[in-house]
């Protein structure tokens, strides 16, 4: 670090310091790195100044407007659980996390809640079920991951084939923006009502801008009824993930939605049999998990018609589940997967999502592409919805295995976008993506994204070099 820089973070750190208390500011260099990145495999990662532990909303208001002064980048995290490097810092930064702000207050009556973005999605689901409530987007990472990070990424899940993902339950929020508001300025969006046009969607904008056009402080959520009865879970043991992609089709052309359709593959069961021990067996190179809440006669019938279509489509073993506990160790080891196969070197993840009827095609061109380049690519997939996370394999310290998964990745993305696909469906754009959303994307699309970041970050501020 230069003097120049030195003194520089001296005078950000003075600046910080006259408006939060000190023991919120990180300056340790293990620690600040440590809340400097997010999961995602090769993402580059600058160098912070400084982090700000979050407590209220006014401290994230108090240092954006130093920031903006001194023209300082601002990076938002929660978890750090995403997979795209949104949430990398870049050099002289401060990060902003805000996990500390966990607050939730629940309005049963209206079915609707108030959270800071620090909760963690399943300590929220577990704080509404008290009540009778369910809030239904349950990405992988729900045990770890934070709804400020839900909403910047938009997650998704796996029941959101049925029940929606993030942006279908934000009703509004409260965010510290700049442009026409003023840098550190707190701004209500949306609403708290079912209906509402009043004005343009804003808070709609905020939900999966990934923290490039401001700091989500509070967000307000629409909650279902908890679903009661217990889950029927249809399990489908098949040859090749093609045949599985093509009983996912099959369930599609016959109407059905069940409440998830989950593939994995072979290596991602014996990855985390192997860690876990949850008694699994791995009888085939691709399973399908679906599950079905529909109760009464109805949920039987949804349920045969599952295990037909997965028949037709040429698996070796069909049924409904008797067994409740391997059901849910099933499901368990869908959520495990990633962490599993991280134990065995790095993992590069892609979130490519396509036409459900494309799905066949696109994990036979999964298989073409792991051969092409030489590159080990396990599966998974919330298949439901043709939202596919082909993981690829590196040993550790292999550098040309690691520039060709680099290359398979690029080759991935392309092919989601021929088939009519999208590069990114869950995870967010963040650094990983980029090339690829530029190349699926209207040119002129991308000017008017532009344009939005111009106008409510004029400064440019905002989780700089991220998404557009």
């Amino acid at each position: 670090m230069t003097a120049l820089e030195v003194s520089s973070t001296e005078v950000l750190l003075e600046a910080i310091g006259r408006v939060v208390p000190g023991e919120r500011l990180v300056v340790d260099n293990d620690v600040l790195a440590s809340i400097s990145h997010d999961e995602a495999e090769w993402a580059p990662v600058g160098h912070a100044a400084v982090g700000l532990r979050a407590r209220s909303e006014a401290e994230v208001a108090a240092v954006v407007r130093v920031c903006a002064d001194l023209q300082v980048p601002v990076v938002a995290r929660g978890a750090g659980t995403g997979l795209s490097g949104g949430a990398n810092a870049v050099d002289g930064c401060v990060v902003v996390d805000v996990s500390r702000m966990t607050a939730v207050d629940v309005d049963a009556d209206n079915m609707i809640c108030t959270v800071q973005p620090g909760i963690v999605n399943n300590d929220l689901k577990a704080i509404v079920a008290e009540h009778g409530l369910w809030y239904p987007p349950d990405p992988a990472s729900a045990p770890w991951s934070t709804l400020g990070g839900n909403v910047a990424t938009n997650a998704g899940g796996l029941c959101c084939l049925k029940y929606g993902v993030t942006r279908d339950y934000v009703l509004g929020m409260r965010a510290v923006m700049g442009g026409a508001a003023g840098y550190g300025t707190p701004v209500t969006l949306g609403r708290k009502t079912n209906k509402g046009v009043a004005g343009l969607d804003l808070a709609g904008l905020m939900v999966g801008s990934e923290g490039i056009l401001g700091v989500v402080t509070e967000i307000t959520l629409k909650l279902r009824p908890a679903v009661l009865g217990t889950p029927r879970t249809v399990v489908g043991y098949f040859n090749s993930l093609v045949a599985a992609g093509a009983a996912v089709a099959a369930v599609t052309k016959a109407g059905l939605i069940p409440s998830a359709l989950e593939l994995l593959d072979r290596a991602c069961l014996e990855a985390v049999e192997d860690w876990k021990h949850l008694g699994l067996e791995a009888d085939a190179n691709a399973l399908l998990l679906a599950r079905v809440d529909t109760s009464g006669d109805a949920g039987d019938r949804e349920a045969a018609a599952i295990v037909a279509c997965f028949e037709s489509a040429g698996a070796t073993w069909a049924a409904q589940s008797t067994d409740d506990a391997e059901a849910e160790a099933l499901f368990e080891a869908r959520r495990l997967a990633y962490p599993a196969l991280e134990r065995l070197g790095p993992v590069l993840t892609e979130d490519i999502c396509v036409p459900r009827s494309q799905l066949p095609l696109m994990l036979g061109r999964v298989e073409e592409i792991a051969a092409r380049n030489d590159v080990r690519i396990t599966t998974i997939a919330h298949a439901g919805d043709g939202n596919l996370h082909p993981l690829l394999l590196t040993p550790v310290g292999d550098e040309p295995a690691k520039a060709r998964a680099q290359v398979a990745f690029e080759q991935l993305l392309d092919a989601a976008i021929g088939l009519g696909g999208t590069v990114t469906g869950e995870h967010g754009v963040g650094i990983l993506k980029k090339g690829g959303m530029e190349r699926e994307l209207d040119p002129a699309a991308l000017g008017l994204m532009r344009s939005v970041k111009e106008a409510l970050d004029p400064l440019g501020i905002f989780n700089p070099g991220k998404v557009v």
